[in-house]
């Protein structure tokens, strides 16, 4: 298999950084949250997601660059020492041999500014932190670049259950695929993955489809017109994080929609890269809003896409035209 190494690293990697999130949710408290200067929020969990996944790389392909969410500026500032000292906590819990400085060195290892050329990591240690601080679906998202497409994904989903009919204490899964090479899923405890495919509906009226929780990640309003002008008459359900890229992967759902809340946003790659190498590699499709495909070559950002369209591919053009009707595109 191409990039067998690669994928061994970069699922135990997720797997690691996935522990270490869950048990950061399990005894969240208000001061293991920063403020950073856009607004967003920050967990320990974010940046001990990111150290952890970040010192894997750093250990195993010494030359591979990263471009990751976070950075380890605030961390420094003598303000959030009580943060730091929970991140380097928690790090050391998996890498003992770390040294406070080793720690945040390997977050600021993420600092890469990507590009077209040769091959670099894009990691969002936290993607969906909203999710994460309300103990619902958040996911740590890895993927491998190179020249410019990406070849490889991994998404973990912690508390994602195991299927679309849940069960008590079933949760936690982890979504991987290698360009060509299909899509597995398995659950965090048990090491046997199975693959997955997405659904071979091709009668809109017969989907079902997902957003976002926040709707400022995506206009829930348009989506339901959207909805309309497809047929489409079953509520949405709604989600945090990469989360739906695997719930359409594995066939929860058919379609997923994000669509534009405000012009000029540039929507950035560690938010969609693995979740369109799982969903490409399930045997679906995934385009910005006008059909064109995501181009994960130009930075950390998707500035030249609009919005992201993912399907079963069967249903592809039908919501790309019913989005662009909407919206006017």
């Amino acid at each position: 298999m191409p990039y067998e190494l690669e994928r061994e690293i970069a699922l135990k990697a997720v797997l690691k950084a996935s522990r270490l999130c869950r048990s950061v949710q399990a005894n969240l408290v208000e001061e293991a949250t920063h403020v950073k200067k856009d607004r967003s929020p920050v967990t320990v969990a974010d940046f001990g997601a990111q150290a952890v996944v970040s010192r894997d790389l750093m250990t195993h392909f010494p030359a591979d660059r990263l471009v990751g969410e976070e950075d380890a500026a605030d961390l420094r500032e003598s303000s959030n020492m009580k943060i730091r000292e929970q991140v380097v906590r928690h790090v050391s819990a998996i890498h003992p041999e770390l040294s406070d400085d080793q720690v945040l060195a390997a977050i600021d290892h993420g600092t890469y500014a990507g590009g077209p050329e040769g091959r670099h990591w894009t990691l969002d240690p936290i993607d969906g932190t909203k999710g994460f601080l309300r103990g619902d679906q958040y996911a740590v998202a890895l993927a491998l670049i190179e020249e410019g497409k990406v070849v490889l994904g991994v998404l973990g989903c912690p508390n994602l259950p195991h299927d679309a009919t849940p069960r008590e204490g079933e949760r936690g899964c982890v979504f991987t695929a290698v360009k060509g090479e299909g899509a597995t899923m398995r659950t965090m405890e048990d090491a046997v993955e199975f693959p997955i495919r997405v659904t071979d509906i091709d009668d809109p009226t017969r989907a079902s489809f997902c957003e976002s929780v926040e709707k400022a990640h995506s206009s829930q309003s348009d989506a339901a017109r959207v909805a309309a002008r497809l047929g489409i008459e079953v509520e949405p359900f709604r989600i945090d994080s990469q989360c739906k890229y695997a719930a359409v992967a594995r066939g929860d759902a058919s379609i997923y929609l994000r669509l534009p809340t405000r012009k000029g946003y540039e929507e950035k790659i560690w938010d969609h890269a693995a979740g369109a190498m799982v969903i490409t590699e399930a045997g679906g499709r995934v385009t910005d809003v006008r059909g064109d495909e995501l181009d994960f070559s130009i930075g950390r950002t998707l500035r030249d896409n609009l919005g992201v369209i993912v399907t079963n591919g069967r249903l592809h053009d039908r919501v790309v035209a019913a989005v662009r009707s909407v919206l006017g595109v």
